[in-house]
């Protein structure tokens, strides 16, 4: 850690001035100019660079954590930057009116979004230890003593500072400061290798096991110990000469055990050092303003659940399926069938005069069907897979133009082609290999590498959706279902009554919330400057729009739905959306976790932009709510530096194909939505009634 002794103060003479513009940690933005001193790497293993600098408009000395462009290039390196980001706004908002804030660096700014991105720290109090070769008895019983009352504060929050170490654990003579905050981990995470022996200890260095509040006492007792010996100890056990130093002999014997479940706890022996300090270092949570928002959730779900289930249509007969375009019923027919040319044109397959089976199915594969159902419809076209594999699922995007729908889907399809949905027991299929090929040329790919995706129009010129991409999906117990996957703007179902009346086919939706739109947050202002928006306090025009078409029976409309705060990144550093982020990636299916995301979800739209955003949960019966990144951060200049990294984009599909029945889930498919009463046990319904047709009114 770079240090503020005078030796290395910014002097006028030697600094590198700039101008930096930045986010304090309040939320507000501001601009100061600075002058840099000389730069350095924090660790030579890590990517960050560290310098002083001096905010020439308070004359505030403080310390930049930056990477290099080149550096940030690196997905891996940003997120060790984001991840100490989030450790040290999330210790400001806990610890900053308390006395124990001097114990942990103190954030000014940060500016992550940005080809170089940094954060900007108050200068460091004291010195690295492994500058002190010498420590009475007295100090190092104080030492130990704030070290685990750090340590305690952390395990507090559920969090882990793995990495500790005598380079990052600063003394000015009273008390220590505990930086490193990069390797900061939440308890019962997975440990993957951190640190270096003998510091981190025997299970972190190896990668196994979950995150334990007692790899850290582990570290704290091997600084310790080369504080009062001079020398580092055994990377794999205790000490043979503990009995020798009367401090580590009396507090810290347990703590070298090789086993994290043999070694005391934080809290255990900062008692030892200190009596009652643990009991006295316990934060007292401030006034819960969410508590009105959470019970109105629950209250949402009660509701719901005495409300009786739509009463599923029966299936069409004689392998029909309603066309997705012009709501008529239709099946296969041979005579017409088109393929399109080296032009894009659609020509006619005769495809009686192909007597090999298996090049007839697969030219079959990439035909499509001139649907003639409706004669004064605009002529279309459905691919022949979508018509062989049993009733279709579709799902449509909805929000404003602005809401980053499109980069959604994008990486949802994404994800889902990577093996996303494999955990699951779902497989996939392109329903048109051209087609497919083509979506990922065109939009997985760009958006891959870093390129920001134009606006895809829904519809075409002649006023109705058309498919943006649609895939076969297998599911655990071998049934196939062709789902197809539509994307509609505000100002598209404004233009054409065509668009509105497709909606009477849909089987699922996905309503994406702009935050910017939705969120008057501080920390949001800069980005609604940037795009040039405003809060909309009466919600988006288009959710409202689309819920007024649907025809509706009884309380409730019966389509499958998700809500989902996209450009979930903008706001990545505050709760709940840090823990929802945060969370790897799902294997199986939680119906508890699911209402957890959908409470917290539904109370911060609830507390802060208010019921209008709200209006799909509140009208649609089977609805959950998430928290996604289609990108992971904001672009600069038409670009994402790091490229595009998704974030938790596929649990909304995951959560409607659930409810659609391709997913078993406990407890079965309408209580994994609405939950199920007290005392009852929910009985699974069939596949075939996730979905409930509706015909054109």
């Amino acid at each position: 850690m770079t240090s503020t002794s005078r030796s290395n103060r910014v002097e006028p003479e030697a600094a590198r001035q700039a101008t930096l513009a930045f986010a304090t940690p309040a939320g507000r933005r501001r601009a100061a100019p600075v002058r840099f001193g000389r730069e350095s790497r924090r660790d030579p293993l890590l990517p960050q660079r560290v310098r002083n600098g001096l905010l020439d408009d308070e004359g505030q000395q403080c310390v930049q954590v930056r990477l290099s462009a080149a550096d940030a290039a690196n997905p891996a390196a940003r997120a060790l930057l984001d991840a100490e980001a989030g450790t040290a706004l999330r210790l400001h908002r806990t610890l900053a009116e308390t006395e124990h804030a001097a114990l942990f660096p103190r954030i000014i700014g940060y500016e992550l979004d940005t080809t170089e991105p940094y954060l900007l720290y108050a200068a460091p109090r004291g010195t690295a230890a492994v500058r002190t070769h010498v420590m009475s008895a007295t100090d190092q019983r104080v030492f130990a003593r704030d070290l685990m009352l750090a340590l305690c504060l952390l395990d507090e929050q559920g969090l882990v500072l793995r990495g500790i170490s005598p380079t990052t654990v600063l003394w000015d003579g009273t008390s220590i400061q505990l930086w490193g905050l990069e390797g900061v981990s939440r308890t019962g995470r997975p440990r993957t290798p951190w640190g270096r022996p003998p510091y981190c200890s025997p299970e972190q260095r190896r990668g196994e096991g979950a995150v334990d509040a007692r790899d850290a006492v582990w570290s704290a007792a091997q600084v310790l110990y080369q504080l009062v010996t001079g020398r580092p100890g055994p990377a794999d056990r205790a000490p043979t000469d503990l009995a020798e130093h009367r401090v580590l002999a009396e507090t810290l014997r347990g703590a070298f055990a090789p086993l994290a479940a043999d070694r005391p706890t934080p809290a255990h022996l900062l008692d030892l050092l200190s009596p009652g300090a643990a009991r006295r270092s316990t934060l007292n949570p401030p006034a819960d303003e969410t508590r009105p928002h959470q019970e109105a959730f629950h209250h949402a779900l009660r509701l719901k659940r005495k409300a009786p289930a739509a009463t599923p249509e029966p299936e069409h007969s004689g392998g029909e399926v309603l066309c997705p375009y012009c709501l008529e019923t239709i099946q296969l027919d041979l005579t017409a069938l088109y393929v399109t040319d080296n032009k894009m044109q659609y020509q006619q397959l005769h495809i009686a005069g192909i007597g090999n089976p298996v090049r007839r199915q697969d030219i079959m594969r990439s035909a499509v069907q001139k649907c003639t159902a409706d004669p004064d419809f605009p002529e279309h076209f459905i691919p022949v897979p979508y018509l062989t594999y049993g009733r279709p699922l579709t799902i449509a995007m909805v929000g404003q133009s602005s809401t980053g729908k499109s980069h959604l889907l994008t990486q949802m399809i994404a994800e889902i082609t990577d093996g996303g949905l494999e955990p699951f027991g779902v497989k996939w299929q392109s329903v048109n290999p051209e087609q497919h090929a083509r979506f990922v040329r065109e939009r997985v790919q760009p958006l891959r590498n870093g390129k920001v995706l134009d606006h895809t129009g829904g519809l075409g010129l002649d006023g109705f959706a058309r498919f943006v991409e649609s895939l076969l999906l297998t599911d655990a117990s071998g049934q196939v279902r062709p789902v197809a996957f539509f994307d509609l703007g505000g100002e598209d179902l404004v233009r054409t009554d065509a668009a509105l009346r497709f909606l009477l086919g849909v089987d699922a939706m996905i309503f994406v919330v702009d935050p910017a739109l939705a969120l008057p947050l501080p920390h949001l202002d800069h980005a609604r400057k940037r795009w040039n928006l405003e809060v909309n306090r009466d919600g988006d025009l288009a959710f409202g729009t689309v819920l007024d078409r649907l025809p509706k029976n009884g309380p409730y409309l019966d389509v499958a739905a998700a809500v989902v705060l996209g450009k979930a990144d903008l706001l990545r550093f505050q709760p709940p959306i840090d823990r929802w982020l945060d969370e790897t990636p799902r294997t199986s299916l939680d119906p508890e976790l699911a209402r957890e995301e959908s409470r917290d979800v539904y109370t911060l739209l609830r507390h802060h932009a208010g019921q209008a955003w709200l209006r799909p949960f509140d009208a649609i019966r089977r609805c959950t709510l998430h928290i996604a990144s289609a990108t992971g951060g904001q672009e600069v200049h038409g670009r994402y530096p790091a490229g595009a990294g998704p974030r938790r984009v596929l649990e909304p599909l995951i959560s409607l194909l659930a409810m659609q029945g391709l997913i078993e889930v406990p407890g079965g498919a309408d209580a994994y939505a609405v939950g199920a009463a007290p005392g009852s046990h929910a009985a699974r319904r069939p596949a075939a009634e996730g979905s409930v047709r509706r015909e054109a009114q």
